[in-house]
């Protein structure tokens, strides 16, 4: 038969102060060894229960426990519960987070708007750019991440975007600029726009090849006050745009 310790070590050993015994009440041989698990309890005792073995609520966590021996072969086993310490923090950088939340907004390049890659422009003629602004793509855009007991909540917003018009020029605009009507005829764009000064025809495909760059400022806090700071994202969409000449045709 086997005599057992009322408890395993909390290390799951069995305690060394019992042995296993033969029958004749002899040690043969070495302490059985205890398989031990651990479950959080949920909902944890209430303040002054014995579980807490003198400890407050929340300095620590009470677990379920339960051990069976590895080697005794009656197949003893003790359920008890115990009070743990809780495990030493994981030092989380905010910064790491803030990226995290950025990450899980799906931030993309502008919409562009105009140029129109169906469209034919002319030489000369002041072109109006602008995007179609969006929380992905031109913001505000907020999302939140958590780890190790710190939450951190980021707010991205585009703060400029910049054309590279396929002909060697390029502009930065501080806004997603103005959409076109009829009613502006032939005026420039109050404020972002291009005019074309040679035709597309000797560029690949007959068009000029360009992009729109969206530099977004993000701004980050950690929840509850503390550390901030502010991160910088850069998000980018192609265009291309058939530019052509005015013809006059002589009666």
């Amino acid at each position: 038969m086997s005599v057992c310790a009322d408890k395993p070590g909390q290390d799951g050993a069995y305690d060394a102060s019992h042995q296993s015994k033969g029958s004749n009440g002899e040690g043969d041989g070495p302490p059985p060894r205890w398989d031990c698990t651990r479950t959080l309890l949920s909902p944890q005792p209430p303040a002054g229960s014995a579980a807490w073995e003198g400890h407050q609520v929340g300095h620590g966590a009470v677990y379920h426990k339960e051990c069976r021996s590895t080697q005794s072969v009656d197949g003893y086993f003790v359920i008890t519960t115990e009070w743990s310490a809780d495990p030493p923090a994981v030092a989380v950088d905010p910064a790491v987070l803030a990226q995290q939340a950025v990450d899980s907004m799906l931030l993309t390049g502008p919409k562009i708007a105009s140029p129109r890659a169906e469209g034919t422009y002319t030489v000369g003629v002041p072109m109006w750019l602008w995007v179609i602004p969006s929380p992905t793509t031109w913001g505000p855009n907020q999302a939140s991440a958590s780890a190790g007991g710190i939450t951190v909540t980021a707010t991205a917003r585009v703060a400029s975007v910049s054309w590279r018009m396929g002909d060697g020029s390029s502009l930065t605009c501080s806004g997603p600029g103005t959409v076109y009507t009829a009613a502006r005829g032939l005026s420039a764009s109050p404020d972002c726009g291009h005019r074309y000064r040679s035709t597309s025809a000797g560029q690949p495909g007959g068009k000029y090849q360009g992009t729109a760059t969206t530099t977004w400022t993000v701004n980050w806090a950690v929840t509850g006050g503390g550390q901030s700071g502010q991160l910088t994202e850069v998000r980018e969409s192609d265009f291309s745009v058939s530019v052509g000449e005015l013809q006059v045709v002589g009666q």
